[in-house]
């Protein structure tokens, strides 16, 4: 049997302090640009199965029960109580968590304490440049207030994230922009931009990464799925190969999030340069009952101090839970056949699965 004592959720959100009814609970279970075609759910997908499947026990029903009875027990549970069950009964100690969405979600400190475990802070540039923006009333202002925000953050938090690839796409310019394009386009955005407007002009994004490059910590570039409407053609991880190389050597890992449906891209990435390291966390909650099956294409490619654990989860608590039971049953099924045929010893299993499940976010983000 394949062994994960401890977790080390390496990329998350908080969850939502708020009940929810059905309505609301599904949105946040699958992100789409609209409710569920007439007289379907969102529950009948790989993630809402998952969810049945993992969840209900621990808040002391059955597996698989319907959705209506789950979501009364929620309710009567409370969504504090229901959540500190749910997180605790997870089997994540660290969760390192991006506090840059809006909304009602708990902070680091509060999922923390919800979960009986520890959690750090990860910044989000983009929300960041756009604060910066909004008390910010010249471009030389603004340039200097971002780079000492930036430089403030990295003081506190382990790592930042980038959602580059979202709000323009992965194919940009490997090197740094010059300090003229730099500030024309600052220019231009300021001066066209509402006050909590989104950055999505490349030359700053572009200078927002590199900023963060040279801060050292490590760097997490969201690719593959993500948020409804955005063009999935422009993710691929393969499109930053350029920009990999551009920043070898430099001492910032980057961390390829997310990935699927381009997950054995962003593994191959991970196994061909020494500073990049490819994640196994959305894949694994988006595909559910075929999660063994993706966590093996990932290990086909990228070496195993080069994968790391995450859940990805935002919103519900649930989400917790059915990445990490996921990726538990998912790793033991992959790795226990491997010994069961006799490919690979026990040892060396139990050893890349605590590498996975912990082991290497420790190294990566510097974490005791």
């Amino acid at each position: 049997m394949i062994e994960t004592p401890s977790l080390v959720d390496q990329y998350c959100h908080g969850v939502l302090r708020t009940e929810l009814g059905l309505g609301t609970f599904e949105a946040q279970l699958a992100r789409t640009e609209g409710p569920p075609a007439p007289g379907t759910t969102l529950f009948d997908t790989q993630t809402g199965f998952a969810v049945r499947r993992w969840c209900p026990p621990l808040l002391g029903l059955e597996p698989h029960c319907l959705p209506a009875r789950y979501l009364a027990r929620r309710r009567e549970l409370g969504a504090l109580e229901a959540g500190r069950r749910l997180l605790r009964g997870s089997g994540i100690t660290t969760y390192l968590v991006d506090s840059g969405l809006p909304g009602d979600l708990t902070g680091p400190a509060e999922l923390a304490t919800a979960a009986a475990a520890r959690a750090h802070e990860i910044i989000r540039l983009e929300p960041l440049a756009e604060q910066v923006a909004d008390t910010s009333g010249t471009v030389e202002s603004f340039l200097a207030n971002l780079a000492e925000s930036v430089h403030g953050a990295a003081a506190t938090a382990v790592a930042f994230t980038s959602v580059a690839g979202v709000r323009h796409g992965l194919a940009l310019a490997p090197e740094p922009p010059g300090p003229g394009e730099v500030r024309g386009a600052a220019g231009r955005w300021l001066a066209g931009r509402r006050v909590g407007g989104p950055l999505t002009d490349a030359v700053l994004l572009r200078h927002l990464l590199w900023i963060a490059i040279a801060s050292g910590l490590p760097l997490q570039l969201h690719a593959g799925l993500g948020e409804p409407g955005s063009r999935i053609d422009r993710t691929d991880p393969v499109l930053l190969a350029d920009f990999v190389r551009a920043t070898a050597g430099l001492g910032t890992d980057l961390v390829l999030l997310h990935g699927y449906p381009y997950h054995r891209h962003a593994a191959h990435l991970a196994g061909v340069f020494p500073h990049v390291y490819a994640d196994s966390g959305a894949a694994l909650v988006r595909t559910g009952a075929r999660a063994a099956t993706v966590l093996a294409e990932i290990l086909e490619l990228a070496p195993f101090g080069k994968i790391l654990f995450s859940t990805g989860a935002r919103g519900l608590p649930e989400l917790h839970v059915v990445g990490a039971r996921l990726f538990r049953e998912a790793l033991g099924r992959v790795l226990g056949g491997w010994v069961a045929e006799g490919a690979w010893c026990l040892e060396d299993a139990q050893r890349v699965a605590r590498m996975i499940a912990a082991d290497n976010a420790r190294r990566v983000y510097g974490l005791e």
